[in-house]
């Protein structure tokens, strides 16, 4: 911990170009490596551009671990390059490995340098002088927003870090590098300390003084921290809360969780709903729930997201298909493929454990005959998401290859002999992948802002809630039946009469959240709220093997390793050593 507090207040600030843009005059601002102290609290520009430059903090999750993404550590991918973060530690055990560091140990350090810019500005905001352009009113209004966006933030940050290594100390005071500032903050509070006590209670009482929605989605001010991001993150907080691996310790019950989404779609469904437009097809609004912004396509579905600037071909290179001229990357597995339903709506396997996948016996699944389903034909008539989410063979895509369609089979563009980036799976990413940026030999540009919560997630937050208070009910079958149908599947949940237990709606419900937040960073911590992470994450990774007569066959295409005490990150040696805080169990 020694590492953040001895950041100075300008290396707090020495972040990258500040990302917000385009219809946003509130959030250009000057680069906050332009800043020093005394300029930031003689004015109130130059401090207000100092507390705008912790959005910067927001991750990205796109290509973030050395070029993978988080979702390739976990069943529902893995990375193609060898120098992927997640394929030469996550994915074999190793937590200490160099190529990991982004998300082993830089999240660490600049989770907590965020909170140390957060605590500067609720501490220090006092001796910056009025905006003499507002009157006193104003200007009060203005410090009250700024504080609670500090508490919200600060409250995010600490959540970030909770996810990764449990509850650690808690600063809320702006440390002086030139004293003893390690000894105070040694213990360890405990689950409903760090987590109620504190990240709840800030964003509880902080969330009146954040914008409306109104103002916040002005279109000078998108992507400022706001009521209904706060009501969000409370909603997915009660969530994990409740869930069985927190429930214990927090005494969140699963009712307060399922008040929680309820009370965001009672307060903001009026404002928020499922990206769908009734002239294209089922798998492209699905697409553009996490590809539409507020600046193009009028994308009300994201409710918490990481602004930035347009990208170009660079910006996809690494997960593009070799026969496109990409590297591959983040590759999904057929344990993902396994998990979608068929477009009817019914279950193409006769049975699902608790991580949402179907029960393996041998490397395969049961296969429900009255669904239709073949593995010789194993992508026709699915929910509409795979195609949206999987690019498989002879899937069309791109405009580099033959034919512009992926073509796994051996020597063909999409796995040439001798490449050692070609699929490992069978497949490449195709969510979170903007095709206009293929147009015009790879010419064109769009942006991928990060998404962080979308209402789908609160709708899918109330269905797991109550089904767990109520079992399978009316409501339940509502909120699942508002993702599904968005996303083209026919039927309607309350006519599978294999979900009638509490039990199997549960891992229904685990299996829905998991295909539609595919390589948005829900499944890694899904499965650890879940308590099934080992179940999940030591399986094999399977894939496929498409034969030159075009015939499918099922193999493994990694081994994994997942112990219990990787449910937590080891503290950054580092860090261990200078401080001597307490690492988790097992490290």
């Amino acid at each position: 911990m020694n590492k953040f507090i001895q950041h100075t207040l300008a290396a707090s600030m020495a972040a990258a170009a500040f990302v917000f843009s385009g219809c946003s005059d509130f959030l250009d601002k000057q680069p906050s490596n332009e800043l020093n102290e005394e300029k930031t609290y003689a004015d109130w520009k130059m401090f207000e551009a100092f507390h705008v430059d912790t959005y910067n903090f927001l991750l990205h999750g796109a290509n973030r671990i050395n070029g993978s993404w988080l979702d390739a550590a976990t069943d529902l991918a893995e990375t193609s390059f060898s120098t992927g973060g997640t394929l030469t530690t996550f994915n074999i055990g190793n937590y200490y490995g160099a190529n990991g560091a982004a998300e082993l140990e830089s999240v660490w350090e600049s989770r907590y340098r965020g909170i140390r810019k957060c605590n500067r500005v609720l501490n220090d905001m006092y001796r910056v002088p009025y905006d003499i352009t507002r009157t006193k009113e104003e200007n009060e209004a203005l410090r009250a927003t700024y504080t609670a966006e500090a508490r919200t933030f600060r409250a995010w940050f600490y959540w970030e870090l909770f996810l990764r290594y449990g509850p650690l100390p808690i600063v809320t005071e702006v440390l002086d590098p030139n004293e003893d500032m390690i000894s105070p903050y040694l213990d360890r509070p405990s689950i409903k300390e760090y987590v109620m006590d504190f990240i709840m209670k800030e964003l509880k009482e902080s969330e009146a003084d954040l914008l409306d929605y109104a103002d916040a989605w002005n279109s000078a001010r998108i992507g400022r921290l706001s009521q209904p991001m706060s009501r969000a993150l409370q909603s997915r907080i009660l969530l994990y809360m409740a869930s069985p691996r927190y429930a214990a310790e927090s005494g969140v019950t699963w009712q307060e969780a399922a008040d929680a989404a309820k009370s965001f779609i009672n307060d903001f469904g009026g404002n928020f709903r499922l990206f769908e437009e009734s002239n294209i097809a089922p798998a492209e609004n699905y697409a553009n729930a996490v590809l539409r912004t507020q600046y193009t396509g009028n994308n009300t579905e994201v409710i918490f997201f990481r602004n930035d600037v347009t990208i170009n071909w660079d910006g996809i290179i690494l997960d593009t298909p070799v026969g496109e001229g990409g590297s591959g990357g983040n590759c999904p597995s057929q344990n993902l493929v396994d998990m979608y339903d068929m477009a009817d709506g019914s279950a193409p396997f006769t049975s699902y454990d608790v991580t949402g996948a179907p029960v393996y016996t041998n490397g395969v699944p049961s296969v429900n005959a009255a669904s239709g389903y073949s593995d010789a034909d194993m992508w026709t008539g699915r929910d509409p998401r795979l195609e949206a989410t999987v690019l498989y063979q002879g899937q069309p895509w791109g405009t580099m290859r033959v034919g512009s369609t992926i073509d796994v089979r051996p020597g063909m563009a999409d796995n040439p002999t001798g490449n050692a980036n070609a699929t490992p799976t069978g497949y490449y990413m195709r969510k979170y992948i903007p095709s206009s940026i293929l147009a015009s030999n790879h010419a064109g540009t769009a942006y991928r802002l990060w998404t962080i919560i979308r209402y789908a997630e609160i709708l899918l937050n109330y269905a797991e809630a109550l089904n767990e208070v109520n079992g399978p009910c009316e409501d339940v079958f509502d909120m699942l039946d508002m993702v599904r149908h968005r996303a083209g599947i026919t039927g309607n949940v309350a006519d599978r009469s294999d979900l009638a237990s509490k039990e199997a709606m549960r891992n229904f419900i685990h299996k829905e959240r998991t295909v539609e937040f595919a390589f948005e960073e829900h499944r890694w911590w899904d499965v650890r709220r879940w308590n099934c992470a080992v179940e999940a994450l030591s399986r094999p990774i399977y894939g496929v093997n498409v034969a030159m007569d075009g015939t499918v066959t099922r193999k493994v295409a990694q081994n994994r390793v997942f112990e219990p005490k990787m449910y937590l990150y080891p503290i950054p040696e580092s860090e261990e050593w200078k401080t001597n805080i307490e690492n988790n169990p097992g490290w």
